[in-house]
Parts: structure tokens; sequence; C-alpha cells
């Protein structure tokens, strides 16, 4: 079992940035692939990043690539996600999963935390 508390979300006006961090509780956080997904408004929950279990591995939905980074320390329990040039299409909310697998499809995990609000204004 793995419980997941996200944090670091708030109000940022266009081009800023935030650092979103997932704390997971129990002692095999190092077994899990870990995910970032958000959720805006009446849309479907879409994929933002993903990181391997050592960290080594990184994937990223296209209209984040080069401005998200996704980090994990497994000796903290804690994935990151620092969110630069932040846009208002950025606007949602944001969640970290911890699966058993690499996924870009929410079904294929586990584990969600609760989500914390990013809001970008123009």
């Amino acid at each position: 079992q793995v419980q997941l508390v996200e944090s670091g979300g708030g109000l940022v006006q266009a081009g800023g940035s935030l650092r979103l961090s997932c704390a997971a509780s129990g002692r095999s956080f190092g077994s899990y692939v870990m995910a970032w997904f958000r959720q805006a408004p009446g849309k479907e929950r879409e994929f933002v990043a993903v990181i391997g279990r050592s960290g080594g591995t990184t994937y990223y939905r296209g209209s984040v690539k080069g401005r998200f980074t996704v980090s994990r320390d497994n000796a903290k329990n804690t994935v990151y996600l620092q969110m630069n040039t932040l846009e208002p299409e950025d606007t949602a909310v944001y969640l970290c999963a911890a699966g058993l697998r690499g996924s870009v499809q929410s079904p294929d995990y586990d584990y969600w935390g609760q989500g914390t609000q990013v809001t970008v204004s123009s």
C-alpha cells in the first residue's frame, strides 16, 4: 500500500515557475514507477510526465517537454515536478501516481494522490 500526498500548487502568472512535490508513505517507494497527471475542469485526465524507478528514465507529453522536469529522491520517498515557463493552458489539478509499469495511461497506475491545484493567470 502506498499513500501519496502532493503539495506545491498555487497561483502564478504566465511565464512563472512552480515546483510540485509528492511524498509517498511506505518502504517500497523505489519499486514504483512514478507519474504526474493533470485534469482541468471539464476535461479528461491527461498524462504529464513519468519517471522510472531509479530516476534514470523520464518521458513527457509534448506540450510540456523542455518546460517541465520530473525527478525523484528515493531516500526521501518523494517525486518532484519542476514547472517553468508556465502557460494558462497548464491550469489544472496535478496528481501524482504510482505503478509497477511505466505508462502514459492512467488505468495502469495503482495509487493516486488527492491532487494539488495549479492556476496560471494570463
